[in-house]
């Protein structure tokens, strides 16, 4: 019975483990703190509470996907590596690089990408591509708001976003 649980406590790990590498680039006061940004601009700890959310559904999603037994879930599964991998990347070009054009691409990206990881999974488990919706919300909610820092700090909507 507890191996059942060995694969979800891999998959948490996974999780974590790719919210520690993204949160290590740091932007620094000087970058975050000093761009404009929107009033309707959530506080910090939202944003703490909604990653923590999304890499908890994450997680039990792939570890529903993984319970199946199906053949195929290998496959699956990989779309959701992949999903954890551009995390990070986002991650490191937002706030390591501080290019918010670039990531706003790369998360055009990722939501494509976790629309065919909720495929795969549907194939297998129903309840696991529904799993998954709050990173695809949370994914569009991140584009949005990446729209509005890259137009109010220069990008080439700044106009129709910012009035000095």
């Amino acid at each position: 019975m507890i191996a059942r649980y060995v694969p979800l406590a891999a998959f948490l790990l996974l999780v974590t483990l790719s919210s520690l590498t993204g949160s290590g680039f740091e932007a620094g006061e000087w970058y975050y703190f000093t761009m404009r940004q929107p009033s309707w601009w959530p506080p910090g700890w939202f944003f703490v509470l909604a990653w923590t959310v999304v890499y908890i559904t994450m997680a039990l999603a792939a570890w529903n996907t993984w319970i199946t037994g199906h053949y195929s879930r290998t496959g699956a599964i990989t779309w959701w590596v992949l999903l954890l991998v551009l995390n990070v990347c986002w991650f490191a070009v937002f706030f390591g690089l501080h290019r918010p054009g670039y990531s706003l691409l790369l998360l055009s990206v990722m939501a494509g990408m976790s629309l065919f990881c909720m495929r795969a999974f549907s194939k297998l488990s129903r309840q696991a591509a529904l799993m998954m919706l709050p990173y695809l919300f949370w994914i569009i909610c991140l584009w949005l708001l990446n729209l509005a820092i890259w137009s109010y700090n220069g990008g080439p909507l700044e106009h129709l976003f910012w009035k000095p």
